[in-house]
């Protein structure tokens, strides 16, 4: 080779050998890559988790393992990895949030509400990144720094899901985070960052250069993130199959090996949809594994069971009706075989795609996992709290993500109370004796705050499902890890405390994970059997004055002789409700019911309604002792408007019962009628009033 040529040829190659530059449009475009997930990751990185976890946890099975002062304010040890200037007379403290040394990016933040300031600092800058209101970097970052340099556009709930934001911060040396604030006041935080191996190069996130260019060439991804465009891929192939009772469907796709399973698109149809999304199992093999990488009731692989509940998220979505599409990508090196297992009484019809590309399986390549399990009847004693194992994984891979689906009987009709999430998750990665990741409430690891009743669905998290009333009956919440992935080297351990409000009801908590790992690894998930594929019924409750109904008395309207109404009245059975039943009462406009209310002794008194919220309900107007009642809680019901003198019971897809919360009013000792005025036509379920003291 001429010398003229081969130094610049040399030059080339040495350019191709050197690791590549990462900066925030890599990662913006990893937030819509799946692909890339089934690949081991290089460079190589670890995730970790800054919290502001209760410091008294120190190890499994000590006395405080299970302790819960994190964030609300006043804990005993300060919820920070240091104590960098204690407060003194009016001059709060100032306290270390993270120091990472080396290249990395922040992947998410979250908050339930933080006070004080906030300073990040990359790379040793004289000039931090962001010096201000410590919530608005945890949970709205992405809106502020758009906002600062002026990007137009909507990025909807792309980075900001619920109270988590996921806009990415990379750096190139080093990240340091510090607050200022008072401990007495709110401080939960989440912080997950990135750590990447010695070596890889970094560009520091430049917000003026970086969003400029998102805007200009990546906005697209943005999009994609929210809305996933359908896949195009080489081979497609489709199945329309009855499954009887205790039959198995068996689907082999013509042999394209090496490929990817890129989408997996399902339509079950029963007589009973709701034990069929539970009694289905669907099965993947890949590469003729012993047992199956993929082994879960068909609703529940999608995240949303038990039943049908709408969701759109990036890997999964379901849609209203009954279609169920998987986003997921599954490589295999010699074959894939998908089963479908009826495990009902009664015949289901199952339609199928499979979307099929070719696949360079390598050394790097992953094959896909997601396995559920579920435990029945859990009851726990007062003060008892366990440490649920949601995935004990070995080998090679890497966590993308899990979902929950409970059935909660507790017999409080208020959050504070009916809440069944107050544990931590605790994710131990390699072995480690103390967890990467230790988190601060469920619902916190699930991006939302405050054990909210409401139904939600993002791209990475969600709550398709929260029957009620509050958190009690039937719910599910999902999480996908998609740019906050974890990855292991030897292994996984993923536990969630079970920690409800009330204790003394028996619990079903089922959850399903979903990783991805190299050939030879294992995990802790037992065989499914046909027994656990069921749909466990709601136990017997009634109301009780608990938690944040202290001091309320109720009124059960399934004693329909206390009530007077215009229109029909009716007993109709609804699981949801207490007892098992509600009072269904048909009106057209106009048309009103009475319940008598008696109150002891003059005072402010709460009217709080709990009602069926269903496809052929309509909507109402209360009335008190002559005031009309101002909604102040619409019990996570999406329709409903604070500040409101009227509220809609419809809904167009599954039922649910709402506790509807009205504004204090004072009233005098004696028995008034609580005034039910329909204004528009309907058929309501109603369960019963309760009536709460407040000072």
């Amino acid at each position: 080779m001429p010398a003229s040529l081969s130094a610049p040829l040399a030059a080339a190659f040495l350019a191709w050998l050197a690791p590549q530059e990462i900066g925030f449009s890599d990662l913006l475009h990893e937030m819509a890559d799946l692909e890339r997930l089934a690949r081991w990751p290089q460079p190589q990185y670890r995730t970790l988790q800054f919290s502001s976890y209760d410091r008294r946890s120190v190890a499994p099975g000590r006395p405080d393992w299970f302790s819960n002062a994190d964030g609300f304010g006043g804990e005993p040890i300060p919820g920070f990895a240091e104590v960098l200037a204690p407060p003194a007379a009016e001059r709060p403290g100032r306290y270390l949030v993270c120091d990472v040394e080396g290249p990395g990016a922040i992947v998410r933040g979250w908050s339930a509400g933080m006070q004080g300031v906030l300073t990040v600092t990359l790379d040793g800058a004289e000039q931090p990144l962001y010096q201000g209101d410590a919530y608005t970097f945890l949970a709205r970052r992405a809106h502020w720094f758009l906002e600062r340099h002026r990007v137009p556009g909507d990025a909807g709930d792309a980075f900001q899901q619920q109270d988590a934001d996921y806009l990415p911060v990379p750096f190139a040396k080093r990240l340091r985070i510090t607050w200022e604030g008072r401990l007495d006041e709110l401080h939960f935080y989440h912080l997950e960052v990135r750590r990447y191996a010695p070596g890889a190069k970094v560009l520091s996130f430049d917000p003026a250069r970086d969003l400029a260019a998102a805007r200009d060439k990546h906005w697209d991804i943005v999009a994609g993130i929210r809305n996933p465009p359908a896949l195009v891929t080489d081979f497609s192939h489709r199945w329309d199959e009855t499954i009887r009772p205790r039959e198995t469907l068996r689907i082999v796709p013509p042999d394209a090996a090496p490929a990817a399973l890129r989408a997996l698109e399902l339509r079950v149809q029963a007589a009973d949809l709701d034990r069929a999304l539970r009694g289905v199992i669907l099965r993947l093999r890949f590469d003729d594994a012993t047992a199956p990488q993929v082994e879960a009731p068909v609703g529940d692989f999608f995240a949303a069971g038990p039943g049908l509940h709408p969701l759109s998220s990036l890997p999964v979505s379901v849609r209203a009706d009954g279609t169920l599409r998987c986003r997921w990508l599954m490589p295999y090196e010699k074959s894939l075989r998908i089963e479908l297992e009826n495990t009902t009484a009664a015949e289901v019809r199952v339609s199928a795609t499979a979307a099929l590309s070719p696949w360079d399986w390598d050394e790097r390549s992953l094959h896909f996992h997601a396995r559920w399990r579920a435990e029945n009847g859990i009851t726990l004693a007062d003060g008892e709290r366990r440490d649920l194992p949601y995935l004990r994984a070995r080998g090679r891979g890497r966590l993308v993500g899990v979902a929950a689906m409970l059935v909660n009987p507790a017999p409080c009709p208020h959050p504070a109370g009916s809440w069944w999430g107050e544990g931590d998750e605790k994710i131990f990665v390699d072995g480690e004796e103390f967890p990467s990741f230790f988190g601060t409430g469920s619902e916190d690891y699930f991006n939302y705050s405050w054990s909210r009743p409401d139904l939600f669905d993002h791209p990475y998290c969600g709550q398709p499902l929260d029957s009620g009333p509050a958190n009690a009956g039937y719910v599910a919440n999902y999480r996908f890890h998609v740019l906050d992935d974890v990855p292991f080297e030897q292994s996984l351990d993923f536990f969630m405390e079970l920690w409800p409000h009330t204790t003394g009801y028996p619990i079903s908590y089922a959850r399903i994970a979903y990783w991805y790992a190299r050939p030879g690894g294992g995990h802790d998930i037992a065989p499914l059997q046909a027994g656990d594929c069921t749909v466990p019924p709601l136990a017997h409750w009634e109301p009780r004055a608990i938690g944040g109904a202290s001091g309320s008395d109720f009124y059960l309207l399934r004693d329909a002789a206390a009530v007077q109404a215009d229109g029909k009245l009716e007993m109709m059975v609804e699981p949801l409700a207490a007892s098992g039943q509600l009072l269904r009462w048909s009106a057209a406009p106009r048309q009103r019911l009475r319940v008598p209310v008696t109150i002891r002794e003059a005072g402010r008194y709460a009217v709080n309604l709990v009602a069926c919220q269903s496809p052929d309900a309509g909507r109402l107007r209360l009335e008190l002792d002559g005031a009309r009642l101002i909604l102040a809680d619409g019990g996570g019901g999406s329709l409903q408007q604070r500040g409101a003198d009227t509220v809609s019971l419809r809904m167009d897809a599954a039922r649910r019962v709402l506790s509807l919360g009205f504004e204090p009013l004072h009233l005098e000792a004696g028995t008034f009628d609580l005034i039910l005025e329909c204004t528009e036509a309907g058929s309501f379920g109603l369960d019963y009033v309760w009536v709460q003291a407040r000072r």
